[in-house]
């Protein structure tokens, strides 16, 4: 028996009063993890996942509230927001190191439970990319039959980028910036104009030290997305090795694409210049 005292005045009546699970809806939260199997290793599988979509969802609301502070010049709020970003991810960095403890032979046994469901089809990572930079109309194709994600994703798409915003400050500025994509294309064209812009600011933080913190802050968050991206491929090896993923894509091959990305080219070429 413990011989731990009940606190003094904790309240255990809850039958007018909202308690901590009804706060954090927990009874639907914990209910929420439905497996398809048998096997002991699918509640890993699907916890992982479930909490990585929490997260995701903090990161979007983050986001979303960042582009609108930069578009705003409310910098320091924006400032916070993409740190807390940051901090998010690696949070969804650490979570590997749990998925990693399924082996081979355990995830061999429970995939056929997942059936064509992938990690790849998450409509909130894909605004996530979105959001920050790297937009492909053709990501939209898994979607179709989702119409609530789809309106989303479209909305992401054509507008205006954390990157987009950032730049569009430096021109409010004063800083002269040329046309920064192709007709009709939502992919991002590094800019000469761009770097010499970043290169000034860099040469001269005391004079421009708000933008100067922003594009630190921008270099934290591609640097902590990097890492994410690349501990998702070594898990991904390390269980399935080369195997094609349960969505149809190549698997650790197609991760692997997705690590040469760049989100804000000119900020890592200026650091070549200075």
């Amino acid at each position: 028996m413990s011989t731990e005292d009940f606190p003094e005045g904790a309240k255990t009546d809850f039958s007018a009063d909202m308690s901590y699970g009804d706060y954090l809806h927990l009874d639907r939260v914990l209910n929420a993890q439905e497996p398809r199997s048998q096997d002991h290793n699918e509640m890993l599988f699907i916890i992982q996942h479930q909490t990585s979509e929490l997260w995701i969802k903090l990161m979007l609301h983050e986001l979303r509230a960042a582009v609108r502070c930069i578009a705003a010049d409310e910098l320091g709020n924006a400032f916070k927001m993409l740190a807390r970003v940051s901090r998010i991810l690696e949070q969804l960095v650490h979570a590997w190191d749990v998925l990693s403890t399924l082996t081979p032979s355990e995830y061999s046994n429970m995939r056929p439970s997942l059936g064509s469901s992938s990690g790849f089809q998450s409509y909130q990572y894909r605004e996530v990319e979105f959001l920050l930079g790297n937009k492909n109309s053709n990501m939209l194709r898994p979607h179709r039959d989702a119409p609530e994600a789809l309106a989303r994703l479209h909305l992401a798409l054509a507008a205006p980028s954390l990157y987009d915003e950032s730049l569009r400050l430096l021109e409010r500025r004063g800083f002269s910036l040329l046309a920064r994509k192709a007709p009709q294309s939502y992919v991002y064209q590094s800019s000469e104009s761009v770097e010499k812009a970043w290169l000034e600011i860099y040469r001269h933080p005391e004079k421009y030290w708000d933008l100067y913190q922003l594009a630190e802050e921008l270099i934290d968050l591609e640097d902590a997305f990097r890492q994410w991206r690349f501990r998702h491929v070594t898990t991904v090896e390390r269980i399935i090795g080369f195997k094609p993923g349960t969505g149809g894509t190549a698997g650790v091959s197609y991760l692997r694409k997705m690590l040469d990305v760049v989100l804000f080219p000119e900020l890592w070429k200026v650091r070549t210049d200075l």
